[in-house]
């Protein structure tokens, strides 16, 4: 990764983050098969949702027989991190249309935010459009793609924790935080990982108490406060 911001340069740094896509993507095709989703509906929700939790329990909760509107509220509360997410980012497109705002805040994931995150130490706090919008369409289109491969693929693998699928996205995401450590210079290392262990501390106690999803999501606004606390002024 450099501080090049060209629809190239996109194209290139999602390049390493594909890799938890197809993963995950393969795992949720397989789920869905096995839930005797068509291809056809996989497909679908993949391009229409594009939420991987998400669609993990959209399937278990059309196999309950749960209403839609129970659905769509467990599906806002599931992506509801991604509001944070995206108020933080657009500060780096106030210059830009609303129309080009929309289209990159439709398509971003965490993944294309942890990448947007180290990107920026790069560019001296910039990003454009054409960077954002290369990284989030290809990692739209592996996801859709790795989905339905998995649903194809869904009648000759019964188990896909075998193969680690499942950590594949972990993993993805231990390499974006490690790079967001070493790459940012404008906080001290003692200070990063005092947040980081602050947020696992907060996760820890909050799912005894909480379903895990919320608890992400106040876990990462506290990290937030306590982040401010803790850095220099």
């Amino acid at each position: 990764m450099n501080a090049d911001l060209s629809f190239r340069s996109g194209l290139k740094d999602v390049v390493p983050t594909l890799f938890g896509y197809i993963g995950v993507g393969l795992a949720m095709g397989i789920v869905a098969n096995t839930s005797h989703l068509s291809v056809l509906a996989v497909l679908l929700m993949s391009l229409i949702v594009y939420a991987g939790s998400a669609q993990f329990i959209i399937i278990s909760m059309l196999l309950a027989g749960s209403p839609v509107s129970a659905i769509v509220l467990s599906t806002f509360l599931i992506n509801s991190r991604m509001i944070l997410m995206s108020m933080s980012i657009a500060q780096y497109f106030k210059k830009d249309s609303l129309w080009q705002n929309i289209g990159l805040g439709s398509l971003l994931t965490d993944e294309t935010f942890a990448l947007s995150m180290n990107k920026i130490n790069l560019t001296d706090k910039k990003l454009r459009p054409q960077w954002l919008h290369a990284a989030n369409i290809i990692a739209y289109l592996v996801w859709a793609a790795a989905t339905v491969v998995g649903c194809l693929l869904g009648n000759l693998i019964t188990d896909p924790n075998q193969f680690g699928l499942d950590f594949a996205v972990v993993g993805m995401f231990i390499g974006l935080l490690y790079l967001q450590i070493i790459t940012d210079r404008s906080k001290s290392l003692k200070t990063q990982l005092l947040v980081v262990l602050f947020v696992a501390i907060a996760m820890y106690f909050l799912m005894r108490f909480v379903p895990g999803n919320i608890a992400l999501l106040i876990a990462t606004l506290l990290g937030c406060g306590f982040g401010m606390v803790v850095s220099p002024k």
